[in-house]
């Protein structure tokens, strides 16, 4: 059951304009990408479709200046994730996304190993106090030793909005990392197929069978003994700039998982510092940047 504590649904609203008139409240809602599923479940699990102050169904015929609204039914919180009281840095929030900011050692999502500490775990703290009807909807995921911005969704038809825009690589990520060796190009594009590792159940390799991923580089400063660089993705595979560094002979400071050393940082020294997102209920584009943490800027101080 819907967890009680919950006690803002989420709803959106419209008005229909004239070249709405005459067409079904069905036929508006997919326009809206509202998809049938959603309408399946709005019918069947507590949600609302109302024109005018009046419950209706999806057959009601739209009039011009009708005043639209649905209510989504309560989401059921996911069993076994953990309500943590977390702090949690936020750079943005609305009531329909939020961008927090993901501290290195902290995973994005709980694991077998780390079942609490997560971030999901602190949202659904956040959630809880802030009487949201939602569960977790991680848009834009980072490695637990990766640091920087990460994209949530404050309700499935959200998320199902931006994920459509991730398919059609509209949400745009920047990372800075820092790399072991000296790169001699000034920028580039490392263009490889990623699969999974058969000997490990965690790594990711090049292969020829693999997804194809492409990963965008460009020099910011070379120091002593490494690269500072900055990275854009134009695919999203699972450990993706991890796994092209190493490929290309230029793994990631810290990164151990794949040919990296620890002896400047304890972790992998990559940091997403951007987010952009065309946000789907406002109609605007927003970008958010984030600084390097402490523990990149040292290294990259250090070896000047």
């Amino acid at each position: 059951m819907p967890n009680k504590e919950f006690r803002n649904p989420f709803r959106l609203k419209w008005v229909a304009g004239e070249s709405d008139a005459g067409k079904l409240l069905r036929e508006f809602l997919s326009k809206q990408h509202i998809s049938k599923r959603t309408l399946t479940a709005i019918k069947f699990d507590g949600g609302k479709l109302i024109v005018n102050d009046r419950e209706v169904t999806v057959r009601y015929m739209l009039q011009n200046g009708d005043k639209i609204e649905v209510i989504f039914p309560p989401e059921e919180t996911s069993e076994g994730l953990i309500a943590e009281n977390i702090p949690i840095q936020i750079k943005y929030e609305d009531e329909f996304v939020l961008v927090a900011v993901k501290p290195a050692y902290m995973n994005t999502i709980p694991s077998r190993e780390h079942p609490t500490g997560s971030l999901a775990n602190a949202l659904a703290g956040y959630y809880r106090k802030k009487g949201l009807a939602s569960t977790i909807h991680i848009v834009t995921r980072l490695d637990r030793d990766t640091s920087g911005l990460v994209l949530i969704a404050k309700h499935r038809h959200v998320h199902h909005l931006l994920g459509e825009q991730q398919q059609q690589g509209l949400v745009k990520r920047k990372y800075l990392a820092v790399v072991e060796g000296i790169i001699k190009e000034e920028k580039g594009n490392i263009e490889e197929p990623i699969g999974r590792k058969p000997t490990s159940i965690i790594e990711r390799e090049v292969r020829a069978d693999g997804q194809y991923a492409c990963t965008l580089f460009e020099v910011m400063a070379r120091l002593s003994g490494y690269t500072y660089i900055g990275l854009q993705l134009l695919t999203g595979r699972t450990h993706q700039i991890r796994v092209h560094l190493s490929h290309y002979g230029f793994p990631l400071a810290g990164d151990d998982l794949y040919g990296g050393h620890r002896n400047d940082i304890s972790r992998q020294a990559l940091h997403c510092c951007s987010v952009m997102f065309f946000h789907p209920l406002i109609k605007k584009t927003l970008t958010f940047e984030e600084p390097l943490p402490a523990d990149m800027l040292r290294l990259i101080n250090q070896s000047r």
